[in-house]
């Protein structure tokens, strides 16, 4: 049974992986380049960011958008009418002309012209062939005054041809013997530009021979499992890694510009060609404003060409509800979301994801002019919820029709069919652990708000009983269906309920969960979850309580585990913190302070009279204004050091105190000194005298 069931989900993982939505074109794209493409100074940094934006917007139809012609055709003419412009400068100078008819002379052509001429006789590389035909290329596109046609078409041709290898691939130059993809679609290009520009027709031989290079270029496509093809790029040289994007665009842009070019039938498949525009826009919207280029320049390469026009088989929505008996709804349309020509689309074949077989529907899906959608009036009946795969086919009206478009035969679309899924026969019971009697038993419903309380020990079971019914009467298997225990220090146990028939059903044997419970006692609140994608009523519901008494824990039980912080909390309120403060001490009345403060004066005023009744000589204490200042300082300096000596008392500490001695001794031994000199020189005056 299990090897079975490998063998199914193997089998169900490819169909899927084979069924793919692709989505042309849409606005999307157009804001996303608007965003990219617009510069933020209001100008590009080179031709190529130019041409890129220019043609990006020209192909999403937005090309008034920038007002960059001034200055851009500026740095055309410049570049043009410089002689020290290289091939690759002026071929970007040339397309971004071709856009924006910059008013370029028939001198400045004609100059242009000769020495791209002269480059061509003289290349030696891949990319110099590229940039040289590019450009003559671009100038008999802009301008019928100037002669471009090249006299020995078919030696440059055979030049680059020289550079093919067996595998399809090119080479860049003789002397580098390694070959890209990249360089394949450069090199087609080249060759269309030889093409057009020959004055003479070219050996059908070499045609032919180019044909079978490109046959076998698409021999060495890379494919994904959903039908996109994709050309690898494995060489990494000077020219820099080429993205499969890159690549694939190349290669794109250089078969339909030989298409167009030789005008032949290049027999190339349609559903490569297919897969090749599902690849482009299986990338969705591109992250940077190159690869949103190579991805659109390539897509409008394959809206108008000569090889085979895809179409593309879209839907609005994969997801149908059969509750609102939604309408199956397809969109055929271009890459570039033009409408298509007349076809029709049928329903071939429903597979499902619950087995192998496919049901065979055939059926025509009807056209809604109004809306250009094609739609299914109602699903076929025996189309339950679940998830399908869609195998739809286009058939063109027009035999002239076939031979343009690739539909790519049969596309295989994901569909989700959801619906209300009917919950019934919910029965929450508490058995006995031996005999299995029902002691308690609850039955739920679960469209009401109502919750029950059980009551059970360890000795006891617990059974949890449903049914689930899909809208035709089919039981029904969601992905997820869990039962929930949730104690009240908010230690959680999770337990999958598992299907059995056609009911779902789990017993809870507590004697064998009480480790697992950490033999805690108390309430349990019970929670059911079941869920699916395709069930429109998935739900998560409270069913009630039950209130467990089990055994007391062993001593070397293991304990629950803490439960995580929510990181949230610190940012919630705090709680509230109450200061009892300590009463203020008793303190003496004010007349007290009065009498006290008198007193301590009283001895400083004695002190003063005392001076006087001494008759201290102050005769000789300086009475000039700079020598009485220093005298007043010298004696507050003494005065600072004598509270010092009090601090140093009361509070400082010793290290503190010499720190601050220090600082005022240096200050009273300046003072002092200027005072001491003017008393000595009054003192010297007043003897001489």
């Amino acid at each position: 049974m299990g090897k079975f069931l490998g063998i199914l989900i193997l089998a169900l993982c490819a169909l899927i992986c084979e069924a793919a939505i692709f989505r042309p074109i849409s606005d999307s794209h157009r804001s996303a380049a608007l965003e990219l493409l617009t510069p933020k100074d209001g100008s590009f940094t080179s031709l190529k960011e130019i041409y890129e934006a220019l043609r990006t917007f020209k192909v999403l139809g937005i090309g008034h958008q920038l007002d960059i012609k001034a200055k851009s055709c500026k740095s055309v003419v410049d570049t043009a009418g410089s002689p020290s412009s290289t091939l690759k400068d002026l071929f970007q100078a040339l397309e971004v002309n071709g856009i924006l008819k910059c008013e370029l002379s028939k001198g400045t052509f004609a100059g242009i012209a000769s020495r791209l001429k002269d480059s061509v006789n003289t290349a030696s590389s891949l990319l110099d062939y590229y940039y040289s035909i590019g450009s003559l290329v671009l100038i008999k596109g802009q301008t019928s005054e100037v002669d471009v046609h090249l006299g020995g078409a078919d030696s440059v041709f055979r030049a680059i041809k020289a550079l093919s290898q067996s595998d399809g691939r090119w080479r860049y130059s003789s002397n580098n013997p390694e070959s890209s993809t990249f360089a394949a679609g450069i090199a087609l290009e080249s060759l269309a530009g030889v093409i057009s520009l020959a004055s003479s027709e070219i050996d059908h031989s070499l045609i032919s021979l180019v044909k079978n290079d490109i046959s076998k270029l698409l021999d060495g496509v890379e494919k994904y499992d959903d039908g996109a093809y994709y050309f690898d790029e494995k060489l990494v040289d000077a020219h820099g890694h080429q993205s499969p994007l890159s690549a694939s665009s190349a290669v794109v842009r250089g078969i339909t510009a030989f298409a167009t070019a030789s005008d032949e039938d290049l027999n190339l498949p349609g559903d490569k060609i297919l897969g090749l525009a599902r690849f482009f826009l299986s990338v969705g919207i591109p992250g940077n404003a190159e690869d949103l280029f190579y991805q659109l320049d390539a897509l409008a390469s394959l809206e108008n060409n000569r090889v085979s026009i895809p179409l593309i088989l879209s839907l609005p929505t994969a997801v149908l509800s059969l509750t609102k008996k939604d309408q199956l709804k397809v969109n055929v349309n271009t890459v570039l979301g033009s409408a298509a020509p007349s076809l029709s689309v049928k329903l071939k074949q429903i597979f499902s994801s619950g087995s192998k077989d496919a049901s065979i529907i055939d059926q025509d899906l009807k056209f809604d002019p109004e809306n250009a959608v094609y739609f299914l009036d109602a699903l076929p009946e025996n189309i339950d919820v679940g998830s399908y795969i869609f195998s739809l086919e286009i058939v063109l009206d027009s035999p002239e029709d076939k031979k343009i478009y690739a539909t790519g035969g049969r596309t295989k679309v994901p569909i989700y069919v959801t619906g209300f899924i009917k919950v019934d026969h919910t029965d929450v019971a508490v058995l006995d652990s031996d005999l299995g009697n029902v002691e308690t038993q609850k039955r739920f419903d679960l469209a009401g708000e109502s919750t029950h309380s059980l009551s059970a020990n360890h000795l006891q079971k617990l059974r949890l009983s449903f049914q689930l019914t899909s809208p035709l009467g089919n039981a029904f298997k969601p992905h997820q269906t869990f039962l929930k225990l949730r104690h009240e220090s908010k230690v959680e146990h999770i337990f999958v309920v598992e299907n059995s028939g056609i009911f779902f059903e789990i017993i809870l044997d507590f004697l064998g969960l009480v480790e697992k419970f950490f033999y805690l006692s108390g309430r349990y609140d019970i929670q059911l979850t079941v869920g699916d994608a395709v069930m429109e009523n998935s739900f998560f519901l409270q069913l009630g309580s039950i209130e467990l008494d089990l055994p007391e824990p062993p001593e070397k039980a293991a304990r629950p585990p803490p439960q995580p912080i929510d990181s949230t909390s610190r940012f919630g309120p705090k709680a509230e913190i109450s200061h009892i403060f300590r009463a203020p001490e008793k303190r003496p009345p004010k007349e007290l302070s009065l009498i006290f403060l008198a007193l301590v004066l009283l001895p400083f005023i004695g002190f003063l009279v005392g001076l006087l009744r001494l008759q201290v000589n102050l005769k000789n204490f300086p009475k000039a204004s700079v020598p009485a200042t220093f005298a007043i300082l010298f004696h507050l300096g003494i005065a600072a050091v004598l509270t010092l000596y009090l601090l140093f008392w009361l509070k400082l500490n010793l290290f503190t105190t010499l720190k601050a001695l220090g600082f005022l001794g240096i200050f009273l031994m300046f003072v002092g000194h200027r005072t001491l000199s003017y008393l000595a020189s009054s003192s010297a005056k007043l003897k001489s005298a």
